[in-house]
């Protein structure tokens, strides 16, 4: 008997140290395909806060809240096993699927813009404005699709980067991104949309250089959050036209991924130390331009399809 039980402790030591090991795989391979995805967070943290401009303050931080929670059901009910199926069965799926995703943030982008530039609103009709529960729905929903698009290029991204791992890595990495992204984006989000509040109780303080940065926080957010919403727009387009272009390379086609590629890395030589912000702009602007082409004829083509319906041509 005594034998017995060791022999079963000796399992449960060898399980937990299995286990402890599976952990360790997980961390290290999530840190680093996590530090791979971590330039899609800056254009999700970018894009999110727009959805929140001009929204009642006191129901910022709750939308935020609610997009949040969208945004980890669509990371971990939707992307995630549509991710593990797909590069079990048919990994060549993945990219085309991806791709399709860009397509739709360069066709909102391009909307966005077009708006801005007086060229009018699309879809379906602005809701009521006397109807906040209506208004806050519609902008829930709206970014929470928005991120699926982002969502799904974080994901990608780390799954690219674990591919050859066994499906249970696979699955705790896409896990701990995904939810560790969330925190990060929609942490700075909220600190961002609410630094205005901040600025207040500060400029309420006692002390003088509180109150002078109150005081400049509550003037200038205002700014910051207007900037911010176009910064959104413009990086659904370089995100839609970074995908769209990545991924034609992935499918074989040299053009226009390895001559932006180049054209990126000779700026960024020429630039000295700020060759890393220079080949980075670069390339955004680039992919800007493609997602601005490519969304103005989905626009185009879908407003056509549109002016075909009964009743569309006065719409």
């Amino acid at each position: 008997m005594p034998s017995g039980l060791i022999a079963l402790l000796d399992d449960v030591a060898g399980i937990a140290k299995l286990a402890a090991a599976s952990i360790d795989d997980v961390s290290a391979a999530a840190g680093k395909a996590g530090a791979k995805a971590a330039g899609v967070v800056v254009d999700d943290a970018a894009v999110t806060p727009k959805y929140v401009t001009g929204l009642e303050p006191s129901r910022e931080l709750p939308i935020i809240g609610k997009i949040a929670i969208g945004s980890i059901r669509n990371k971990l009910l939707l992307i995630l096993p549509v991710a593990l199926l797909l590069t079990t069965f048919a990994p060549w799926a993945l990219t085309p699927i991806l791709m399709l995703g860009g397509t739709y943030l360069c066709f909102e982008g391009a909307e966005k813009l077009m708006e801005m530039f007086g060229g009018g609103h699309h879809g379906e009709d602005a809701p009521v404005i006397d109807d906040p529960a209506h208004l806050e729905k519609k902008t829930v929903s709206g970014a929470v699709r928005t991120d699926l698009i982002l969502s799904a290029e974080i994901m990608v991204i780390a799954l690219n980067d674990v591919a050859d791992r066994p499906l249970a890595i696979q699955a705790g990495v896409l896990v701990v991104v995904g939810l560790a992204m969330t925190v990060a984006v929609y942490g700075a989000v909220g600190l961002i949309v609410k630094m205005d509040d901040i600025g207040l109780h500060m400029a309420q303080k006692s002390s003088p250089l509180s109150q002078r940065i109150g005081r400049g926080l509550v003037k200038g957010m205002p700014v910051v959050m207007s900037a911010l919403s176009v910064i959104g727009t413009f990086a659904m387009l370089w995100v839609g036209g970074g995908i769209l272009m990545h991924g034609t390379h992935e499918l074989g086609l040299h053009w226009p991924a390895e001559p932006v590629e180049h054209l990126a890395h000779a700026i960024a030589h020429a630039s000295g130390p700020l060759g890393g912000l220079t080949g980075w702009l670069t390339t955004a602007l680039i992919s800007s331009v493609i997602g601005v082409i490519v969304g103005g004829v989905v626009a185009f083509v879908l407003h056509q399809i549109g002016r075909l319906k009964p009743g569309g041509a006065a719409h």
